[in-house]
């Protein structure tokens, strides 16, 4: 007969250590239970261990908006920064890369570092980071000290985004709870432009520019009082591994290059962008460093971005979609927000209210293709109908002239493409974290965000050039027929309408490709509920 003694070591034992995973491409790992977490059955979503996962999606919403709002939110305050802070034409758009060289730069970074030293804690350090560097921004008194400001906030966003994300995944694991929870952040990522675009009229109009940056210390404070309160530590279960140094600067160059590359060439008008040296030798760079960057990957015993995170072809599906939607869908908030308000003469405000309804459109959809969609239809005909459906919108957008309703001509047109936007984004959100383990739930997040960063800089530069050389062709067309002020906005409205059908011919050419490389079927929702965190033991 066993001592007591004896058999309550063998039930820690059995509690503690579950049958090894060899892994031939890896150090051997063994899985466990977190310490304080009871096993849930993948049947009952009532028996989650984050029994307040609800409250967290919403400190995740709240932060995740913060970062998406703020590409848009921006821009609608920059001339009154301008004027406010003397500073040029040529030096406004660096406010805008400012932010994005970092960010884009740092992603995959920051979701192999939460990944390895935590999650809640990267989330939190991000949250804190972003709000500090905002209030310096809005402080701002020259164009340096905004500029900074603005790089600042893309390096802690690059922490927070993928934290966020891959905290989300972590939480949600049970299909049905995970395809709301999706669905809603999905949502928030298509239409936090549009909400940027509102709410940055509304604190222009009525307060000041600089409460564009003030504003994110509120959703700071909220975002950092939740998350001490309802995410859990970091545990041992996490998987920590060193971090690949290699790896990092080669991604951290090539992101880097990549987006100065497409950022440098729209700040020439016409074809001249892509003619320049620096343009030219930046994108040749960042091409060079990230097939480095894969090849040394492969290769790696920690690598940043694990191939086994690409190799499935739901994933990379995923991630070819957000990234090809993104090129398109950057263009209507874009060239849509210049038509309103320089040809119809809409203000900050009534601008920002006329995206409202693609906001809850986007919502509405991003939710119902999430939850009761991709349970029931192939992704491989899910997406690329969302990405059709979008290219229908942009079409419809072509319509406008000058004197065109917003009820009859644009209302239409921006409901469609909200039907189709959410189409692609829930479940490209959904999917590119799914069937992935918990140590590669940042990484995963993060490459989704990169997918998101890299398609919108190519979207703005591309479409920004071929819309000045419409604009400049038409007028040098039509000189002679019509009034300078008449010809200038005739050439405006046909510059929009160019870049619109551009942008609807991507998404057709997205939907051609994202579709063979979904798989058929509907995918296993519950495969990341049968995934435990290894911990790597090294011989």
């Amino acid at each position: 007969m066993e001592s007591p003694d004896r058999s309550n070591d063998l039930r820690l034992a059995a509690t503690l250590i579950a049958v090894p995973d060899f892994d031939s491409e890896g150090p051997l790992v063994i899985t466990r239970e977190t310490p304080g977490e009871t096993a849930v059955s993948p049947g009952d979503p009532h028996q989650s261990p984050h029994s307040r996962r609800w409250w967290i999606l919403a400190i995740l919403g709240i932060a995740q908006l913060m970062v998406v709002l703020d590409g848009t939110i921006v821009n609608i305050a920059l001339p009154h920064a301008q004027t406010a802070l003397h500073f040029s034409d040529s030096n406004r758009q660096w406010i805008v890369t400012a932010y994005s060289l970092a960010f884009g730069s740092l992603l995959l970074l920051g979701g192999r570092l939460a990944d390895d030293f935590g999650r809640k804690r990267l989330f939190l350090i991000g949250v804190v980071g972003f709000a500090a560097a905002s209030a310096a921004g809005g402080a701002a008194t020259s164009f340096w000290m905004l500029a900074a400001a603005r790089a600042v906030q893309g390096a802690f966003g690059a922490m927070l985004a993928p934290a966020a994300l891959s905290l989300l995944t972590t939480t949600f694991t049970h299909p049905n709870e995970r395809g709301k929870a999706f669905g809603i952040y999905g949502g928030i990522a298509g239409a936090g432009a549009s909400i940027g675009l509102l709410l940055g009229g509304v604190l222009t109009e009525y307060l000041d520019w600089r409460w564009t940056m003030y504003v994110n210390v509120v959703f700071a404070v909220v975002a950092v009082v939740g998350g001490v309160a309802l995410l859990e530590p970091h545990t041992p279960g996490e998987r920590r591994e060193r971090v690949d140094r290699l790896g990092a600067v080669l991604t951290c160059a090539s992101m880097f290059s990549i987006v100065y590359g497409f950022a440098h060439a729209s700040t020439k008008s016409g074809a001249a962008g892509w003619a320049d040296g620096h343009t030219i030798g930046f994108l040749i760079a960042g091409a060079a460093l990230l097939a480095a960057f894969i090849t040394v990957e492969r290769r790696a015993r920690h690598p940043l971005l694990p191939p086994r995170v690409l190799t499935d072809r739901n994933r990379g599906g995923a991630y070819m979609a957000m990234f090809l939607a993104s090129i398109g869908m950057f263009g209507v908030f874009l060239f849509l927000t210049y038509y309103l308000e320089t040809t119809l003469g809409y203000s900050p405000v009534r601008t920002g209210l006329a995206f409202l309804p693609l906001t809850a459109a986007v919502m509405v959809s991003a939710g119902l293709a999430n939850t009761v969609l991709l349970a029931r239809v192939s992704p491989r005909v899910l997406v690329p109908s969302g990405l059709l459906v979008s290219a229908g919108g942009m079409a419809l957008l072509t319509r406008i002239g000058l004197h065109s309703s917003y009820t009859s001509t644009v209302l239409p047109a921006l409901l469609l493409l909200a039907v189709g936007l959410g189409l692609v984004f829930g479940p490209s959100f959904s999917l590119g974290t799914l069937g992935i383990a918990a140590h590669d739930a940042g990484a995963a997040s993060a490459t989704i965000n990169v997918s998101q960063q890299i398609g919108g800089s190519i979207g703005i530069s591309l479409l920004n050039t071929i819309a000045t050389s419409a604009a400049a062709s038409y007028v040098a067309a039509h000189v002679a027929s019509a009034p300078k002020a008449a010809l200038m906005a005739e050439a405006a409205v046909h510059s929009y309408t160019v870049a619109f059908w551009v942008a609807a011919a991507i998404f057709v050419l997205a939907a051609i490709i994202v579709g063979p490389l979904l798989l058929p079927g509907v995918p296993d929702l519950a495969a990341n509920e049968a995934i435990t965190d290894p911990i790597p033991v090294h011989a």
